[in-house]
Protein backbone atom coordinates (compact mmCIF):
# COMPACT_ATOMS: atom_id res chain seq x y z
CA UNK A 1 0.00 0.00 0.00
CA UNK A 2 1.44 3.39 -0.97
CA UNK A 3 1.73 6.15 1.64
CA UNK A 4 -1.09 8.11 0.09
CA UNK A 5 -3.50 5.24 -0.31
CA UNK A 6 -5.12 4.65 3.01
CA UNK A 7 -5.48 4.06 6.69
CA UNK A 8 -2.08 2.48 7.37
CA UNK A 9 -0.92 5.99 8.29
CA UNK A 10 -3.32 5.84 11.23
CA UNK A 11 -2.83 2.31 12.51
CA UNK A 12 -3.44 3.62 16.05
CA UNK A 13 -6.92 4.91 15.20
CA UNK A 14 -10.25 3.09 14.76
CA UNK A 15 -11.62 2.74 11.24
CA UNK A 16 -14.41 5.24 11.91
CA UNK A 17 -11.82 8.03 12.06
CA UNK A 18 -9.92 7.14 8.91
CA UNK A 19 -12.81 5.89 6.76
CA UNK A 20 -13.08 9.26 4.91
CA UNK A 21 -9.42 9.21 3.77
CA UNK A 22 -9.94 7.57 0.35
CA UNK A 23 -12.72 10.07 -0.44
CA UNK A 24 -10.53 12.98 0.69
CA UNK A 25 -7.56 11.72 -1.34
CA UNK A 26 -9.70 11.33 -4.44
CA UNK A 27 -11.15 14.81 -4.04
CA UNK A 28 -7.69 16.36 -3.60
CA UNK A 29 -6.46 14.63 -6.74
CA UNK A 30 -9.51 15.87 -8.65
CA UNK A 31 -9.17 19.53 -7.66
CA UNK A 32 -5.46 19.49 -8.48
CA UNK A 33 -6.29 17.90 -11.82
CA UNK A 34 -8.47 20.93 -12.64
CA UNK A 35 -5.45 23.24 -12.66
CA UNK A 36 -4.83 25.25 -15.80
CA UNK A 37 -1.07 25.33 -15.35
CA UNK A 38 2.21 24.20 -16.91
CA UNK A 39 2.86 20.50 -16.41
CA UNK A 40 5.96 21.23 -14.33
CA UNK A 41 4.00 23.40 -11.91
CA UNK A 42 1.18 20.88 -11.60
CA UNK A 43 3.70 18.10 -10.97
CA UNK A 44 5.36 20.14 -8.23
CA UNK A 45 2.02 20.86 -6.56
CA UNK A 46 1.05 17.21 -6.73
CA UNK A 47 4.44 16.19 -5.31
CA UNK A 48 3.87 18.51 -2.35
CA UNK A 49 0.27 17.43 -1.78
CA UNK A 50 -0.40 13.87 -2.94
CA UNK A 51 2.51 12.42 -0.98
CA UNK A 52 1.08 10.53 1.95
CA UNK A 53 0.49 13.35 4.41
CA UNK A 54 -1.48 12.45 7.51
CA UNK A 55 -4.47 14.60 6.42
CA UNK A 56 -5.24 15.65 9.97
CA UNK A 57 -6.77 18.96 8.91
CA UNK A 58 -9.09 17.49 6.26
CA UNK A 59 -10.17 14.83 8.75
CA UNK A 60 -11.00 17.57 11.25
CA UNK A 61 -13.11 19.36 8.62
CA UNK A 62 -14.97 16.16 7.74
CA UNK A 63 -15.64 15.11 11.34
CA UNK A 64 -16.61 18.64 12.43
CA UNK A 65 -19.12 18.67 9.61
CA UNK A 66 -20.58 15.40 10.90
CA UNK A 67 -20.56 16.64 14.51
CA UNK A 68 -22.56 19.66 13.33
CA UNK A 69 -25.22 17.39 11.86
CA UNK A 70 -24.34 17.10 8.15
CA UNK A 71 -22.74 14.51 5.91
CA UNK A 72 -18.95 14.65 5.80
CA UNK A 73 -19.02 15.07 2.02
CA UNK A 74 -20.52 18.52 2.53
CA UNK A 75 -17.17 19.61 3.94
CA UNK A 76 -14.96 18.28 1.12
CA UNK A 77 -14.26 21.72 -0.44
CA UNK A 78 -13.16 22.99 2.96
CA UNK A 79 -11.13 19.84 3.60
CA UNK A 80 -9.26 20.26 0.31
CA UNK A 81 -8.72 23.98 0.87
CA UNK A 82 -7.17 23.61 4.33
CA UNK A 83 -4.89 20.82 3.09
CA UNK A 84 -3.73 22.90 0.12
CA UNK A 85 -2.91 25.78 2.46
CA UNK A 86 -1.16 23.42 4.88
CA UNK A 87 0.96 22.00 2.04
CA UNK A 88 1.79 25.53 0.86
CA UNK A 89 3.02 26.33 4.35
CA UNK A 90 5.20 23.20 4.49
CA UNK A 91 6.76 23.92 1.09
CA UNK A 92 7.67 27.47 2.11
CA UNK A 93 8.72 26.57 5.67
CA UNK A 94 11.18 24.03 4.27
CA UNK A 95 12.96 26.63 2.12
CA UNK A 96 16.56 27.59 2.99
CA UNK A 97 15.51 31.08 4.08
CA UNK A 98 13.19 29.64 6.74
CA UNK A 99 13.62 26.18 8.31
CA UNK A 100 16.06 24.91 5.65
CA UNK A 101 14.85 21.31 5.67
CA UNK A 102 15.79 18.67 3.12
CA UNK A 103 13.40 15.90 4.23
CA UNK A 104 9.61 15.95 4.49
CA UNK A 105 7.35 12.91 4.95
CA UNK A 106 10.29 10.63 4.23
CA UNK A 107 11.13 12.24 0.86
CA UNK A 108 13.24 15.18 -0.34
CA UNK A 109 11.51 18.49 0.26
CA UNK A 110 10.11 20.19 -2.81
CA UNK A 111 12.97 22.66 -3.21
CA UNK A 112 15.41 19.74 -3.14
CA UNK A 113 13.29 17.83 -5.64
CA UNK A 114 12.39 20.62 -8.08
CA UNK A 115 14.51 23.64 -7.14
CA UNK A 116 13.88 26.72 -5.01
CA UNK A 117 12.17 28.77 -7.71
CA UNK A 118 9.63 26.04 -8.42
CA UNK A 119 9.05 25.45 -4.70
CA UNK A 120 8.25 29.14 -4.17
CA UNK A 121 5.92 29.26 -7.17
CA UNK A 122 4.23 25.95 -6.34
CA UNK A 123 3.60 27.15 -2.78
CA UNK A 124 2.06 30.36 -4.12
CA UNK A 125 -0.13 28.34 -6.48
CA UNK A 126 -1.31 25.97 -3.72
CA UNK A 127 -2.40 28.93 -1.59
CA UNK A 128 -4.24 30.53 -4.48
CA UNK A 129 -5.90 27.29 -5.57
CA UNK A 130 -7.33 26.74 -2.07
CA UNK A 131 -9.58 29.79 -2.51
CA UNK A 132 -10.49 28.76 -6.05
CA UNK A 133 -11.69 25.42 -4.68
CA UNK A 134 -13.84 27.12 -2.05
CA UNK A 135 -15.27 29.58 -4.57
CA UNK A 136 -16.01 26.94 -7.16
CA UNK A 137 -17.44 24.23 -4.90
CA UNK A 138 -19.40 26.00 -2.13
CA UNK A 139 -22.63 28.03 -2.20
CA UNK A 140 -21.95 31.77 -2.22
CA UNK A 141 -23.01 32.41 1.38
CA UNK A 142 -21.02 29.51 2.74
CA UNK A 143 -18.00 30.44 0.61
CA UNK A 144 -17.77 33.88 2.21
CA UNK A 145 -17.76 32.53 5.76
CA UNK A 146 -15.34 29.69 4.95
CA UNK A 147 -12.97 32.00 3.08
CA UNK A 148 -12.88 34.41 6.03
CA UNK A 149 -11.93 31.56 8.36
CA UNK A 150 -9.21 30.35 6.02
CA UNK A 151 -7.81 33.86 5.51
CA UNK A 152 -7.74 34.45 9.28
CA UNK A 153 -5.90 31.17 9.82
CA UNK A 154 -3.37 32.02 7.10
CA UNK A 155 -2.69 35.39 8.69
CA UNK A 156 -2.20 33.80 12.10
CA UNK A 157 -0.02 31.02 10.70
CA UNK A 158 2.26 33.49 8.95
CA UNK A 159 2.41 35.71 12.04
CA UNK A 160 3.43 32.72 14.14
CA UNK A 161 6.12 31.81 11.63
CA UNK A 162 7.46 35.39 11.75
CA UNK A 163 7.71 35.29 15.54
CA UNK A 164 9.29 31.83 15.46
CA UNK A 165 11.83 32.71 12.77
CA UNK A 166 12.58 36.39 13.34
CA UNK A 167 11.70 36.81 17.01
CA UNK A 168 9.73 39.34 19.06
CA UNK A 169 12.00 42.34 18.63
CA UNK A 170 9.92 45.48 18.14
CA UNK A 171 6.73 43.97 19.55
CA UNK A 172 5.09 46.23 22.19
CA UNK A 173 5.22 43.70 25.04
CA UNK A 174 8.38 41.86 24.00
CA UNK A 175 10.27 42.79 27.16
CA UNK A 176 7.63 41.45 29.55
CA UNK A 177 6.67 38.16 27.90
CA UNK A 178 7.86 34.97 29.56
CA UNK A 179 9.40 32.22 27.44
CA UNK A 180 6.24 30.14 27.86
CA UNK A 181 4.05 33.07 26.77
CA UNK A 182 6.23 33.53 23.70
CA UNK A 183 5.90 29.85 22.86
CA UNK A 184 2.13 30.00 23.14
CA UNK A 185 1.94 33.14 21.00
CA UNK A 186 4.04 31.47 18.30
CA UNK A 187 2.16 28.20 18.21
CA UNK A 188 -1.41 29.46 18.65
CA UNK A 189 -0.70 31.03 15.28
CA UNK A 190 1.82 28.81 13.52
CA UNK A 191 0.13 25.49 14.26
CA UNK A 192 -3.12 26.02 16.14
CA UNK A 193 -4.93 28.53 13.94
CA UNK A 194 -5.25 26.19 10.98
CA UNK A 195 -6.55 23.38 13.19
CA UNK A 196 -9.17 25.71 14.67
CA UNK A 197 -10.12 26.93 11.20
CA UNK A 198 -10.46 23.35 9.96
CA UNK A 199 -13.06 22.63 12.63
CA UNK A 200 -14.89 25.90 12.12
CA UNK A 201 -14.97 25.48 8.33
CA UNK A 202 -16.37 21.98 8.77
CA UNK A 203 -19.14 23.31 10.99
CA UNK A 204 -19.80 26.22 8.61
CA UNK A 205 -20.17 23.78 5.70
CA UNK A 206 -22.81 22.02 7.84
CA UNK A 207 -24.70 25.24 8.50
CA UNK A 208 -22.97 26.40 11.69
CA UNK A 209 -25.11 26.46 14.82
CA UNK A 210 -24.30 26.25 18.54
CA UNK A 211 -21.72 23.50 18.03
CA UNK A 212 -19.37 26.06 16.46
CA UNK A 213 -18.28 27.53 19.80
CA UNK A 214 -17.55 24.11 21.32
CA UNK A 215 -15.54 23.02 18.31
CA UNK A 216 -13.55 26.25 18.54
CA UNK A 217 -12.65 25.49 22.18
CA UNK A 218 -11.70 21.95 21.23
CA UNK A 219 -9.56 23.24 18.35
CA UNK A 220 -7.63 25.67 20.50
CA UNK A 221 -6.73 22.90 22.95
CA UNK A 222 -5.75 20.26 20.40
CA UNK A 223 -3.79 22.87 18.43
CA UNK A 224 -1.49 23.66 21.34
CA UNK A 225 -1.34 20.00 22.35
CA UNK A 226 -0.31 19.04 18.81
CA UNK A 227 2.64 21.44 18.88
CA UNK A 228 3.83 20.38 22.33
CA UNK A 229 3.82 16.75 21.17
CA UNK A 230 5.65 17.82 18.00
CA UNK A 231 8.35 19.44 20.15
CA UNK A 232 8.59 16.30 22.29
CA UNK A 233 8.95 14.11 19.21
CA UNK A 234 11.71 16.38 17.91
CA UNK A 235 13.84 15.51 20.94
CA UNK A 236 12.75 11.90 21.55
CA UNK A 237 12.44 10.32 18.08
CA UNK A 238 14.86 9.65 15.24
CA UNK A 239 14.72 11.24 11.79
CA UNK A 240 14.10 7.80 10.30
CA UNK A 241 11.02 7.33 12.46
CA UNK A 242 9.65 10.83 11.93
CA UNK A 243 10.34 11.04 8.20
CA UNK A 244 11.94 14.45 8.72
CA UNK A 245 15.03 15.85 10.42
CA UNK A 246 14.87 15.57 14.22
CA UNK A 247 16.59 17.80 16.78
CA UNK A 248 16.52 20.71 14.35
CA UNK A 249 14.70 23.20 16.61
CA UNK A 250 17.16 22.67 19.46
CA UNK A 251 20.04 22.95 17.02
CA UNK A 252 18.63 26.22 15.65
CA UNK A 253 18.27 27.69 19.14
CA UNK A 254 14.49 27.98 18.87
CA UNK A 255 12.15 28.04 21.83
CA UNK A 256 10.52 24.64 22.38
CA UNK A 257 8.26 23.30 25.11
CA UNK A 258 10.76 20.67 26.34
CA UNK A 259 13.46 23.33 26.27
CA UNK A 260 11.41 25.79 28.35
CA UNK A 261 9.32 23.48 30.56
CA UNK A 262 11.25 20.23 30.46
CA UNK A 263 10.03 16.92 29.07
CA UNK A 264 7.93 15.86 32.08
CA UNK A 265 6.15 19.21 32.51
CA UNK A 266 5.48 19.28 28.76
CA UNK A 267 3.87 15.85 28.99
CA UNK A 268 1.73 17.01 31.93
CA UNK A 269 0.53 19.98 29.87
CA UNK A 270 -0.40 17.61 27.02
CA UNK A 271 -2.55 15.64 29.47
CA UNK A 272 -4.30 18.77 30.72
CA UNK A 273 -5.03 20.00 27.20
CA UNK A 274 -6.35 16.57 26.21
CA UNK A 275 -8.79 16.64 29.14
CA UNK A 276 -9.97 20.15 28.24
CA UNK A 277 -10.43 19.21 24.58
CA UNK A 278 -12.53 16.20 25.50
CA UNK A 279 -14.55 18.33 27.91
CA UNK A 280 -15.39 20.78 25.13
CA UNK A 281 -17.07 17.94 23.24
CA UNK A 282 -18.95 16.55 26.23
CA UNK A 283 -22.42 17.72 25.21
CA UNK A 284 -22.21 17.20 21.43
CA UNK A 285 -23.08 13.52 21.37
CA UNK A 286 -22.13 10.52 19.26
CA UNK A 287 -21.43 12.61 16.17
CA UNK A 288 -18.29 13.94 17.86
CA UNK A 289 -16.83 10.52 18.68
CA UNK A 290 -14.22 10.63 15.89
CA UNK A 291 -13.06 14.01 17.20
CA UNK A 292 -12.66 12.49 20.67
CA UNK A 293 -10.59 9.71 19.19
CA UNK A 294 -8.47 12.24 17.29
CA UNK A 295 -7.79 14.14 20.53
CA UNK A 296 -6.61 10.89 22.10
CA UNK A 297 -4.38 10.23 19.08
CA UNK A 298 -2.91 13.74 19.11
CA UNK A 299 -1.84 13.21 22.73
CA UNK A 300 0.03 9.94 22.11
CA UNK A 301 1.12 10.05 18.47
CA UNK A 302 4.70 9.01 17.75
CA UNK A 303 5.26 10.80 14.43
Amino acid sequence: MSPASGPSRFAELPAEVVTPLPVIEGYLARVLGQLDAPRSLRAAMEYATLDGGKRLRPLLVWHACVAAGARGESGLPGAAAVELVHCFSLVHDDLPALDDDDLRRGRPTLHKHAGEAMAILAGDALLNHAYRVLAGELPAGVFGAAARELAWACEQMIAGQVLDTLGFEGEPDAGTLSAESRLEAIHRGKTGAMLVASLRIGAICAGGGPVLARLTEYGRDIGLMFQIVDDLLDVTQSAEHLGKRSGKDLGAGKLTYPGVLGVERSRELVGALRARALGALSDIGAGAEPLRLLAEYFAVRTR
